[in-house]
């Protein structure tokens, strides 16, 4: 499938972004396209099950994210982790594509899919801010099969969004009470919200609130050479860990295997425009070292690594949910021909006695497909170095709110 023209406000959706690629060679694609879901009528985000995660409930961001530290000779400590229930800001995530609905529109009903992303890309900023993640109705992977099979079948692109700006509206008007924010979202989670700041957010009051928004996975443009404009014309890219109001984006690769001619992420092709990166590791520039959060078994957020990843030489069994590989990994902004992008890269002892790798390529019928670079756990990779800069930026925030 082409890379499509552009990725930017005006096509919050585009397929070649939303997709996520191991299906490509599933046998979903020869079956008869499904039927379209029934117009939509508004969701109710009154209600408490129209919220993944909502501040003071057991659901699905209350879990454990204990971690077992792997140094790199191998020795193990367990790192615990709490919510903080007095976070003075709040957090407001749209997840990625992810649905496995039988429609091509996804229904308001929590699955374990959502649970799963949610695990893996937002419940471990409750230690910095009060949590909130709207279910929304999205463009499933059942619907995207079928476009990629050949199929004639129009998408509802729109439903998603309206439901983000309807859950973002009631939020605002009845959780939010003058708090600073931070807006996440990753790939169709990052396009819509892409969308709602630039329509919503961008030159308006509630901007005031903006303490960053983390839009990752996806390719937002920029002008060439500078911070601001494009999709934005008044939130910039952030370039310090303490600098609000901005915004933090990459699209994450392998330095052994950098975006190809046909990548989908890290170009756009608006004139004059380039896809924006920001260095979660590193904000001012340069390379750093990654603070990686990744689950034991090596699941990712929609499909599973072939094996349980052996963290130990001796495969040591690790009991905690995720697991963290200090100095195994770091992070720089890169450019080639073909795009702009986060070039992460493995910093492996061959002779100590824990893993080498991590997993996260995006692969079908045992193939990578270097197109898609390390989409799957571009929010895993740089969650400690995101979460660390979310809890110097609500310091900074409000500092500034003081004077």
């Amino acid at each position: 499938m082409a890379m499509c023209e552009e990725v930017s406000v005006i096509r919050p959706y585009c397929l070649a972004v939303l997709v996520l690629g191991w299906f490509a060679a599933s046998p979903v694609l020869a079956q008869p396209a499904p039927p379209p879901a029934p117009a939509a009528a508004p969701n109710d985000y009154g209600k408490a099950e129209s919220w993944l995660c909502r501040p003071g409930r057991e659901d699905a961001c209350a879990i454990d994210l204990t971690t077992t530290v792997v140094a790199p000779g191998g020795a193990t400590t367990r790192e615990p982790w709490a919510a903080n229930p007095k976070a003075p800001i709040d957090c407001f995530y749209v997840y990625p594509t992810v649905s496995r609905d039988q429609t091509t529109i996804s229904d308001m009903a929590i699955g374990d899919e959502e649970r799963n992303v949610v695990l893996q890309q937002f419940a471990r900023f409750g230690s910095q801010c009060r949590l909130f993640a709207p279910m929304y109705r999205q463009v499933t992977l059942t619907g995207l099969r079928a476009r990629l099979a050949g199929s004639r079948l129009e998408l509802d692109r729109g439903t998603g969004y309206d439901d983000v700006r309807d859950a973002w509206n009631h939020y605002l008007a009845h959780d939010n009470n003058g708090r600073g924010v931070v807006l996440i979202g990753h790939s169709q989670g990052a396009m819509v919200l892409t969308q709602l700041l630039a329509k919503e957010v961008d030159g308006k009051p509630v901007q005031a609130r903006l303490v960053s928004a983390l839009l990752l996975g996806t390719s937002l443009p920029v002008p060439k050479g500078k911070d601001v404009g494009g999709a934005f014309q008044k939130i910039p890219l952030c370039r310090a860990a303490d600098q609000t109001g901005c915004v933090i984006t990459y699209a994450s690769f392998r330095s052994t295997a950098p975006p190809p001619a046909n990548t989908r992420f890290g170009r756009v092709q608006a004139e004059g425009m380039e896809a924006g990166c920001t260095n979660p590791a590193a904000l001012a520039g340069g390379s750093g070292p990654l603070q990686a959060y990744l689950t034991n078994r090596g699941s990712l957020i929609a499909q599973s690594a072939p094996q349980t990843p052996r963290w130990i030489g001796d495969g040591a069994a690790i009991d905690t949910p995720f697991v963290s590989v200090p100095g195994l990994l770091s992070a720089r902004c890169a450019s080639n021909e073909h795009a702009n992008y986060l070039e992460i890269t493995v910093q492996a002892d061959p002779t100590d006695a824990r893993a080498d790798d991590i997993p996260g390529d995006l692969g079908a019928a045992g193939r990578v497909q270097a197109d898609w670079g390390m989409h799957l756990v571009d929010v895993n990779v740089a969650m400690g170095n995101l979460v660390d800069i979310v809890g110097r930026q609500w310091k900074a925030y409000l500092a500034k709110a003081r004077r």
